[in-house]
């Protein structure tokens, strides 16, 4: 699969995984929001899900903006410097 050929934007980049509670910390360069579908992408990781929750110091909030740092649970594992993009 190709991701120039997606309807795709780049949101962010791992920075952090909590394997014990597959919550991701996500450092975001896009805006995103619960409800939208986001792909992980890595040299090993490849997975899609729906964002069910978003939280920033174990506050849950709808939307995050560029720039800030969340906290994103995952139905995979993630690792460091995996990409994520979101769905258009």
């Amino acid at each position: 699969m190709c991701l120039s050929e997606e309807n795709v934007i780049e949101v962010g980049h791992v920075t952090h995984f909590f394997s014990k509670i597959n919550v991701a910390v996500l450092e975001l360069t896009a805006p995103l929001a619960v409800g939208d579908r986001i792909l992980v992408k890595g040299p090993t990781t490849d997975f899609e899900q729906v964002v069910d929750s978003i939280q920033i110091e174990h506050e849950s909030i709808p939307k995050a903006e560029a720039g800030q740092s969340i906290g994103l649970k995952m139905v995979e594992h993630a690792r460091e410097r995996d990409v994520v993009y979101k769905r258009l």
